[in-house]
């Protein structure tokens, strides 16, 4: 958590919360970090934290997508925000699929 909070900060972004949710209540046992935030205009959030070792491919990069339309559905609102910090090697196919679903990737 202190990884993405500091990120934010450096990135000027302020939440008025932000929490941590567990992935296996979204159906699923990847290793992977999602957090759910408020930013201060009251909307809300989704970030996910990747960290590994391998390449993420476009295929990977649909499956991580896929958990923004489930947490959507977990918390019963629409998620305007989708942030992605992710630490491994990118194909530069998926982060143009990313991209093209608006998502704001940053690669550490």
């Amino acid at each position: 958590m202190k990884t993405i909070v500091d990120l934010l900060q450096e990135k000027k972004l302020v939440f008025k919360s932000l929490k941590p949710i567990d992935v296996k209540e979204l159906g699923s046992r990847k290793k992977i970090d999602i957090y759910l935030g408020v930013d201060l205009k009251s909307y809300y959030a989704c970030i996910i934290h990747v960290s590994k070792k391998s390449r993420i491919l476009r295929k990977e990069a649909t499956e991580l997508m896929e958990f923004h339309k489930k947490l959507e559905a977990y918390n019963e609102s629409k998620i305007n925000k989708k942030y992605i910090y992710i630490q491994a090697p990118l194909c530069s196919k998926a982060k143009t699929l990313f991209e093209e679903e608006k998502w704001v990737v940053w690669v550490g």
